[in-house]
């Protein structure tokens, strides 16, 4: 780990653009300043033209990483960081069953796996069930980025939707909660109203139908009033809905104790994209604001082959009014962060009937292209940006010296160009999925370099590995 010196960056941090020099030593950024290209350093990186923002903190991730398999970890990573992705935060999955992040013990053996595999920085959630609470109460709070509830959607020992158990989890948890919400009963009402009509070969299109609206909110309705009820720290993963934005208002983020994540594929696709032909439509919204028109050309451009099948997620992706609903809610303060929500779902478990279909979707390797779209048609800029993906995040999970570019900061930085492109493809995707949802689509901006812990690791379509990311260390109190 040496030195390194950027040249003629354009900062976006903390609300601002800058233009200044940026030296980098033993991992952490030393001096910010202009002029600085005197300095005897062995690497220099000279940016000029292009932007250097604060590298993306995703915290909602499923790399479902077998720690008996190390490709496992090292794709994963390295896709991140080819998105801009130099932290992430690991949600525990069923699958296989050695990922079940359940107790201590197993948070610290896939903690010791990532320590020498991944290629970003890493933290991982123990994941609640319906027999852990002495392990939650016993978490030391330093040791996590915090601890994921399943209140609905789940179909297996991850899912807790009895309010006595649930509040027994709010009430105990030493760190942050984090949320998947939604109503498991009115789903499976719902798959049963529809198998009737179909049988098991539901169209892919009624997905929003029955992981409708009104079944996340009030799942999200319910972790808010336990939250409320018991003092806890909070933040609800993926919101989709018009109903589930009312829900939360617009105060100064350090006044906050619930928070809310939007994933990246609420922001492109609509349930219009889940018919049959299988192209995103860019229907025009019901609504006439300005906000919808810049939406509407931005999502046009997405003529990907996203059929259902593909972009079968949970929560269900829903209407433009929602998707709308999401940009107004992120602009306006009452939305906080947003996320990738990856998981490398294979095409071959893409195939099938509706049941059989595994929901989610291979997406961090194009997480900053991806937001840039938006950046280039004048929705978001490129400072609030940063806001919802690094700084936000950081502040949120209490991250220590990371997030912001500051002095004494680790320097986990990415370089954007928002004038040369990337073409998104099937061909170079380094996620085990091997596929991308945006497969075809030429994006309008990239990222040239990625630099985590001080360490150039992807710089011009070329990763240079042989340095690994580092465990996140949190500022909270009561830490042992």
């Amino acid at each position: 780990m040496g030195a390194l010196l950027i040249l003629n960056a354009k900062i976006v941090n903390e609300n601002s653009i800058t233009e200044s020099d940026i030296y980098i030593r033993s991992g952490r950024i030393e001096k910010i300043a202009k002029d600085l290209s005197a300095m005897k350093v062995q690497q220099v990186l000279d940016v000029k033209g292009k932007f250097v923002l604060p590298g993306m903190i995703d915290a909602n991730v499923h790399f479902q990483q077998d720690i008996t398999n190390i490709n496992s970890c090292c794709n994963e990573s390295h896709a991140a960081v080819v998105g801009g992705v130099t932290t992430y935060f690991d949600i525990p999955s069923k699958k296989p069953l050695v990922d079940l992040v359940d107790n201590a013990d197993r948070l610290e053996e896939k903690m010791l796996f990532a320590a020498k595999h991944s290629l970003a920085n890493y933290s991982y959630y123990l994941g609640a069930s319906n027999s852990n609470l002495e392990a939650i109460k016993a978490l030391n709070p330093s040791s996590s980025c915090g601890i994921h509830v399943f209140m609905g959607g789940a179909r297996d020992s991850r899912l807790i939707d009895k309010t006595e158990q649930l509040n027994e989890i709010f009430k105990h948890a030493p760190i942050i909660l984090k949320t998947h919400c939604e109503d498991t009963p009115t789903i499976v009402e719902n798959e049963e109203s529809y198998r009737q009509v179909y049988g098991d070969d539901i169209p892919f299109q009624f997905h929003s139908k029955i992981r409708t609206a009104e079944s996340c909110y009030k799942s999200t309705k319910l972790a808010i009033e336990l939250a409320t009820a018991n003092n806890s720290t909070l933040n609800i993963s993926h919101i989709s809905s018009t109903k589930e934005v009312e829900l939360f208002n617009d105060i100064t983020l350090v006044d906050k104790q619930i928070t809310a994540e939007v994933g990246y594929e609420y922001l492109v696709f609509t349930d219009e994209d889940t018919l049959d032909d299988g192209l995103v439509s860019g229907a025009q919204s019901s609504t006439d604001d300005s906000l919808n028109d810049k939406i509407e050309n931005d999502v046009d451009e997405f003529n990907t082959l996203s059929n259902g099948a593909l972009i079968k997620i949970n929560p269900a992706i829903k209407s433009d009014i929602d998707r709308a609903s999401l940009f107004q809610g992120l602009m306006d303060g009452c939305l906080d962060t947003i996320a990738s929500v990856h998981k490398p779902v294979k095409i071959s478990e893409k195939q099938g009937n509706y049941f059989e279909v595994l929901s989610g979707d291979p997406l961090i390797e194009f997480s900053m292209p991806s937001l840039l779209e938006h950046y280039q048609d004048g929705i978001f800029s490129l400072e609030s940006i940063v806001q919802k993906t690094s700084h936000a995040v950081a502040d949120i999970f209490q991250v220590k010296d990371r997030g912001y570019i500051r002095e004494g900061y680790w320097a986990d930085l990415v370089v954007v160009d928002t004038e040369e492109g990337v073409l998104a493809s099937n061909e170079t995707i380094l996620s085990k999925a091997a596929w991308t949802p945006f497969d075809g689509y030429e994006f309008r901006s990239s990222v040239y370099a990625t630099i985590v812990n001080g360490d150039l690791v992807y710089i011009n379509n070329q990763i240079r590995t042989g340095t690994q990311g580092r465990r996140i260390e949190f500022i909270r109190e009561n830490t042992s």
